[in-house]
């Protein structure tokens, strides 16, 4: 009987979106969106490097809270003065380097005097962004990170297999595996991965085996 690779990973759903799988690495930020409406502080900040779900957990707390997403370049004084109370706002992608400062200094202000709820995220802490406004970096100071680490390999075998199972592909556990440990580290590498797989194997009629995703593997991440 063949082995068959079976994941306990609880799923969070996407909200139209796929399913986001919930490992070690990711649980605190999944904690963060679960939490709300019930946040004790009006910031939080979700930290993790490019690829890593950041930006899916924002989708659904985006669709929970009813939330605006403004990616953080277009932030201004006059986008700020129209924010009503209350209202869910996502700021994407903060450690860039068109960030107005002082509008950022203003809306953290405003999360309080409002009530404005606001996530945001970025692929390092903010100890590293180039923040030159003292007040700012105070403020940021006192912001609740949650950091999304590297994928594991529980993790990446499971998104491995679902983006293998979508594609009505059977793929040997094995493989799936082998695939895991050697792979970048990253949700967004394993879909691409899975594709140039399924790829490869539709041009070239071969099985998908250890050997041929192996292959695949080492042309992909020399790209």
């Amino acid at each position: 009987m063949s082995e068959q690779l079976v994941f306990d990973l609880p799923h969070r759903p996407a909200l139209g979106a796929d399913d986001f799988l919930v490992s070690a690495c990711n649980e605190a930020a999944v904690e963060v969106i679960d939490a709300w409406p019930g946040w004790a502080q009006r910031v939080h900040l979700i930290e993790g490097p490019s690829g890593c779900g950041k930006s899916h957990l924002a989708n659904v707390w985006r669709q929970k809270a009813e939330a605006q997403l403004w990616e953080a370049a277009s932030l201004n004084a006059s986008r700020i003065s129209g924010v009503s109370p209350g209202a869910a706002i996502i700021l994407e992608d903060l450690d860039c380097s068109d960030l107005d400062e002082q509008s950022l200094f203003h809306l953290l202000n405003l999360s309080k005097q409002r009530g404005l709820s606001l996530l945001l995220t970025a692929r390092v802490p903010p100890a590293r962004w180039d923040i030159r406004l003292p007040d700012l970096i105070s403020r940021l100071r006192a912001v609740p990170v949650a950091v999304i680490g590297a994928p594991d390999d529980v993790l990446l075998s499971a998104v491995l297999l679902k983006h293998f199972a979508d594609r009505q592909l059977n793929v040997e556990p094995q493989v799936i595996k082998f695939l895991a440990r050697r792979m970048i580290r990253s949700m967004e590498a394993a879909n691409g991965l899975v594709d140039e797989i399924d790829r490869a194997a539709l041009a070239t009629g071969k099985k998908i085996s250890r050997q041929f995703c192996g292959e695949v593997l080492e042309r992909y991440q020399s790209e």
